[in-house]
């Protein structure tokens, strides 16, 4: 169990901010990292050529270690949904084929699918249940092409065995594409054991780090893909500025090809970067269990004032929804940040999300607010 991390924070204590899901805080030491880029950028002659490349390349390696992957299977991009669509523009859908996909998942990650199966002439299929991964598996046949969900769904930390999933839509042929954007850096995945073709992230939750920064892992069958963009420095020869007007027609190996233009930016990669050397120093599994325990504390005490869990079925660890069988309460969410305590909702569900800045008393104030409701 980690102790709470309050320090690293910029969090007063009169706040309670219990909404990772939404956006984290960016620690003392990201903050610093990304505005010493922004202060190197002020002062252009000191960023070398090899400058444009070390950041993304480090960015790949630490972003591995968190998810499972390796880092030449890695590409920068800046955001799930512009991953989730380089995922359609190489999946192949034709006509008849079915597109599985989570009900209530993220919006991006269902219009983007919704558009491409429309363009293909394929079928959108969504499935629902108390056990995602059961209803997936129902589903899952020849006629499915793509699989697409989250490891968690976004309302109410509903929980899929990626694993079992990854096994299943293989022996079908069908693709597996997943958002980690609501699990990265706080459950543990092991991408080379669950081999999906696509799985993206973004960066501002659970990764602790910027907005418009995110990460793919591209799996190798679909390295040889296309990219989204032309970027000059997913040129093979990009290292060497005297040669750019060579027009090499290769592209760097591995993900490379599928960064993102301007992939070297230099305040939000420093600050991603100094956000996942965190999270690998606290360790993930180590995470993991720290949030279980929290949400677990809140579930039961809530349970106590008449509040359930949203989640019918496995559910995420650091994530919690929360219901009531008449309904929340409206404004809920509007009164307790009145109360400097800070949650979601999301649907039907009162989103709860803490992280290692929480502690005891943040967790009281907000069980207070929630014991006066009822």
């Amino acid at each position: 169990m980690i102790p709470s991390q309050r320090h690293l924070f910029d969090i007063p204590r009169e706040v309670a901010y219990l909404n990772c899901a939404y956006m984290s805080p960016l620690m003392h030491e990201v903050l610093e990292a990304g505005s010493e880029g922004l202060r190197r950028k002020s002062r252009p002659w000191t960023i070398s050529s090899p400058d444009f490349f070390a950041g993304p390349e480090e960015a790949r390696a630490l972003f591995a270690q968190i998810v499972g992957s390796r880092a030449d299977g890695v590409a920068v991009v800046p955001s799930a949904s512009y991953a989730l669509s380089l995922a359609a523009a190489n999946c192949p859908i034709g006509p008849g084929d079915r597109v599985l996909l989570a009900a209530d998942q993220f919006p991006s990650n269902r219009h983007i699918w919704v558009g491409a199966a429309a363009t293909a002439g394929a079928e959108i299929v969504v499935v629902d249940g108390p056990d995602l991964t059961e209803a997936f598996l129902a589903e899952l046949d020849g006629r499915a092409a793509v699989l697409a969900c989250a490891h968690c769904r976004w309302t109410d930390g509903a929980l899929v065995d990626l694993e079992r999933l990854g096994a299943a839509c293989r022996e079908v042929d069908a693709a597996l594409v997943l958002d980690l954007t609501q699990s990265a850096g706080a459950l543990p995945v092991d991408l080379r054991a669950v081999d999906p073709d696509f799985a993206v992230a973004a960066t501002y939750k659970w990764l602790l780090g910027p907005y418009s920064l995110g990460f793919v892992h591209v799996a190798e069958r679909h390295r040889a893909g296309r990219p989204l963009e032309e970027g000059w420095m997913n040129r093979q020869g990009a290292e060497d500025f005297t040669r750019l007007i060579a027009y090499a027609e290769g592209y760097r190996p591995g993900a490379r090809r599928f960064d993102m233009g301007e992939v070297a930016n230099f305040s939000a990669l420093p600050a991603a970067n100094a956000a996942m050397r965190r999270i690998l120093d606290w360790g993930v599994a180590e995470i993991a269990a720290t949030l279980t325990a929290r949400t677990a504390q809140i579930a039961q005490q809530a349970a106590e004032l008449g509040f359930q869990d949203a989640a019918a079925g496995p559910r995420a660890g650091h994530f919690l929804g929360l219901t009531r069988a008449d309904g929340l309460p409206d404004g809920l969410p509007e009164r307790l940040a009145q109360a400097q305590i800070h949650v979601s909702q999301r649907g039907q569900s009162l989103r709860i999300t803490p992280h290692l800045w929480n502690d005891e008393a943040d967790v009281d104030r907000l069980l207070t607010v929630l014991a006066a409701e009822v």
